[in-house]
């Protein structure tokens, strides 16, 4: 106790800065669709998840990742039928950073969409974590 009363300050920073590493660890800043680069990867793997690049095409060519489809997020609304038949199907959606992700996935959640997900970080934490990116013409 005598320990405790000497210490108060220390223990409270303590107390505070361990709650504080706590929330920023389970939170997600995009929701709950978000995932990292290596939870991304096993959707791609495991559940064969459709890879949506909404960046401009000027951008998805400089590097993209393999199998991956380019939907600029401008023109997502009226290119959505090309993705129907993903509908019931995992879509992981990435952008540069992940802002533009976040709002894609909220569109096409309004259209139905069942298991849409976003790369936490876009592709600069895809290429900060050293997975493979592919140059190249758009798909």
């Amino acid at each position: 106790m005598e320990f405790i009363q000497q210490n108060i300050y220390l223990i409270s920073i303590a107390l505070i800065s361990g709650g504080m590493l706590a929330f920023m660890s389970f939170r997600r800043p995009a929701g709950s669709n978000t995932l990292t680069s290596t939870q991304a990867t096993l959707l791609i793997n495991r559940e064969n998840a459709q890879v949506i690049d909404l960046r401009e095409p000027d951008e998805y060519i400089s590097g993209h990742l393999p199998e991956s489809r380019n939907i600029p997020a401008g023109r997502l609304q009226e290119r959505a039928g090309e993705l129907d038949r993903f509908k019931e199907g995992p879509l992981l959606l990435i952008c540069q950073s992940g802002s533009r992700s976040s709002t894609a996935s909220k569109q096409l959640a309004n259209l139905g969409f069942a298991k849409v997900h976003c790369l936490e970080g876009g592709i600069n934490a895809w290429r900060t974590a050293g997975l493979p990116l592919k140059k190249g013409a758009k798909k």
